[in-house]
């Protein structure tokens, strides 16, 4: 048995679902874990996908608002990696629109990189961000 963050107790199934989102070139996909309370994503794209950053967000009450549910974050970049801006934007919003802890694992590669394919590949992982969010609710009920 798992003890939820609460205290509870929950089976330690582990479950999980997969979403990609696409443009042109570029594909970027996602799976996403449900572990007891928490969520775990791995993103990956690109013609050498692998780890080059980790989020860390965290749910806490806003500190404008307590009543209201807001997220802290970090972020660890292994160097000459540059998924750490995509890393820490996506654990920070889904921790706070999940309410749950949430990790991400990115490594998304593509050589001779535009600014222009930056913004389609963020705007993608944003994408992604929004289906996750969405199967979220209907997969983990």
């Amino acid at each position: 048995m798992a003890t939820k963050h609460d205290g509870t107790t929950s089976s330690p199934e582990l479950r999980s679902f997969d979403i990609g989102s696409a443009e042109g070139r570029f594909q970027v996909l996602a799976k996403v874990f449900e572990v007891g309370p928490d969520c775990l994503i791995l993103l990956w794209g690109g013609t050498r996908p692998h780890v080059g950053a980790v989020g860390i967000g965290q749910v806490r009450p806003s500190l404008k608002d307590p009543a209201q549910i807001s997220a802290s974050s970090s972020v660890f970049t292994f160097v000459g990696h540059k998924e750490d801006m995509v890393a820490k934007m996506m654990a920070e919003e889904l921790a706070k629109r999940l309410g749950r802890n949430t990790i991400v694992a990115a490594g998304i590669h593509w050589d001779n990189l535009t600014e222009s394919d930056i913004k389609t590949i963020t705007t993608l992982c944003k994408s992604i961000m929004d289906q996750i969010v969405l199967q979220y609710k209907t997969v983990f009920v």
